[in-house]
């Protein structure tokens, strides 16, 4: 055999040795065998970390040590010779969640001494870790927006007070904390020391609805304590956050006009009552009550304790029609308390009101005249029939009753108490042809009470048109004489002079003295029945004619016979 041959022949050898037993360890062999999908951070020297692992010996797998057993996660700086240098360099690198094997030969672990009689010299080990934390002391919050509303029109800012729903998680990803599960806000006051300083400075610049990420290193945390059994010692905290709702303690009710009619002459005072619709919402928009969910508006007097006291404030000043937003912050609503379940502590409320009406209840029938005939012979009084048009509206326009729905024009006698006090007097004082708006407060309408759709305490609107006006008698008469009657009496009434009058002679001086202008009939009554009830009160012994000696009264005593029990 050649030289060549024979060099050929031990190398060959050697490498089959070389396969065969592969000898001591040079470095740390790092089995990553289950890595999260995400990874924002990996672990750098001088990194805290904070991991559980299961310590075992490579020769036979006998487990010498495990953070499991203790129940507590192994806590250190990597890269600083806190750890041996073997797990030094396997824990660099890693992400949180990951899973890895770290084979540790003896020169990078405790040598050819080993440890405390557990690790014998010269011995393999073997790390099976699952990293859970990492953070640095160079570490500040670190926030990301999730969501931010389109507008915002305030932030928050230290002095604060805040409502807010959050889920807490290690950085691991386990839940140690959640308002939602408990159906509760937290509520607190910002930069005051009430939070842990992580969260005080991740909650700044907030919007309401805004949704953000709070990573919270553990030394802006619980620290080296931990908190209780949820929240382990030195652990990152990461909080998904949502603003509920912000105020200050020294803020006042703040007003928007939304909308405000034109030729506004008359805005809300103290004292007025007023009937307004709205929503009220949180400040988030979810909505806790609304009077148009009830179909009735809410009705009370303005300024005097009767609603919360930012809701008194904001009710000042308005018009009619008028649409405003209110933002009303606890301190001005229901507090700390809230109501119920209804509204929680320390709320901020949000009203969009739209005012139906407001009224004094000194205020008197307001009447306006639109339109007037050149000629006005006569006014509507007391004991007058009318025919008139009417159209009835509530003050924002919504139309109750109109004249136009019926076939014939309404009719009244005024002074009957035949329609309400307010419309007796818008009716008084018109001439045929006139037109006019009357306004009516609701106590000279219907007050407090519903009537055939008129709400509670409505203000009515009337406009109003005089057609027709027959002048009438005063209760009580069906007929009375205008000026001085006749003197004599009984021989005006026997036309024919034969001494006796029977019921159609009568009906006849009846009917002449009314187309004179000398006498007059109670309107909207049939004309031959009062002149048949007056000829038989006359006629006493019941003959079928009156003589002079059955006319025994006063000629003004001839109206009085045909009274009329109404």
């Amino acid at each position: 055999m050649d030289l060549l041959a024979c060099f050929q022949l031990l190398l060959l050898s050697h490498l089959l040795t070389v396969n065969c037993s592969p000898g001591p360890l040079l470095d740390v062999v790092v089995d990553r065998y289950d890595i999260p999908k995400v990874c924002p951070r990996e672990v750098e020297i001088e990194d805290f970390v904070r991991y559980h692992f299961n310590g075992t010996f490579f020769e036979d797998g006998k487990k010498f040590d495990s953070s499991y057993d203790r129940g507590k996660a192994f806590i250190s700086q990597v890269g600083l010779g806190r750890l041996i240098a073997g797990m030094d360099r396997g824990l660099l690198g890693m992400c949180v969640n990951e899973r890895r094997r770290v084979t540790v030969p003896p020169h990078l672990a405790y040598g050819s001494i080993g440890t405390g009689g557990i690790i014998p010299p010269d011995a393999v080990l073997v790390y099976d870790v699952l990293l859970l934390d990492i953070w640095n002391e160079k570490d500040k919050v670190e926030i990301r927006t999730l969501d931010k509303p389109a507008s915002c029109r305030r932030t928050t800012a230290a002095s604060d007070f805040v409502r807010y729903h959050y889920n807490g998680t290690l950085l691991s990803g386990e839940l140690f904390d959640s308002s939602y599960s408990r159906n509760a806000t937290y509520d607190t006051y910002l930069g005051q020391g009430d939070l842990i300083k992580g969260m005080d400075e991740g909650l700044l610049g907030m919007c309401i609805g805004e949704r953000r990420l709070i990573i919270v290193p553990p030394f802006l945390a619980y620290g080296e304590n931990g908190y209780g059994t949820m929240i382990p010692p030195q652990a990152t905290l990461v909080f998904e956050v949502l603003i509920v709702d912000v105020f200050n303690p020294k803020d006042d009710v703040i007003v928007e006009a939304k909308e405000v009619p034109k030729g506004c002459t008359r805005t809300t005072v103290t004292g007025d009552y007023i009937r307004y619709h709205y929503n009220g919402t949180f400040q988030d928009g979810t909505l806790f009550d609304s009077s148009y969910q009830r179909n009735s508006t809410y009705n009370t007097y303005i300024g005097m304790g009767y609603v919360i006291q930012g809701m008194d404030k904001a009710l000042q000043g308005l018009c009619i029609g008028e649409k405003r937003r209110v933002v009303i912050p606890p301190h001005l609503a229901y507090g700390e308390k809230g109501v119920g379940d209804f509204i929680p502590g320390s709320a901020v409320l949000v009203f969009d009101i739209h005012v139906i009406d407001f009224h004094n209840p000194k205020d008197p029938v307001n009447i306006k005249v639109t339109h007037k005939p050149q000629e006005c012979n006569m006014r509507s009084e007391a004991d007058d029939l009318i025919q008139y048009r009417y159209n009835c509206s509530l003050m924002d326009g919504t139309l109750l009753y109109t004249s136009d729905q019926y076939d014939s024009l309404s009719i009244t006698t005024l002074g009957a108490n035949n329609v309400i006090l307010g419309l007796e007097e818008g009716l008084r004082g018109m001439c045929v042809g006139e037109r006019r708006e009357v306004v009516i407060p609701p106590h000279f309408g219907h007050g407090e009470n519903e009537a055939g759709g008129v709400p509670r305490s409505a203000v009515l609107f009337f406009e109003l048109e005089l057609v027709e006006l027959q002048k009438g008698v005063p209760e009580g008469y069906m007929f009375v004489w205008v000026g001085d009657g006749p003197d004599p009496l009984f021989p005006a009434m026997d036309l024919d002079g034969d001494k006796q009058v029977p019921l159609e002679e009568f009906s006849v001086f009846i009917r002449l003295q009314v187309q004179g202008g000398k006498g007059r009939l109670r309107p909207g009554i049939d004309a031959d029945s009062i002149i048949k009830d007056m000829f038989d009160n006359q006629d006493r012994n019941k003959d079928g004619k009156i003589v002079e000696d059955e006319l025994t009264v006063t000629e003004d005593d001839v109206s009085k016979q045909a009274r009329d029990e109404l």
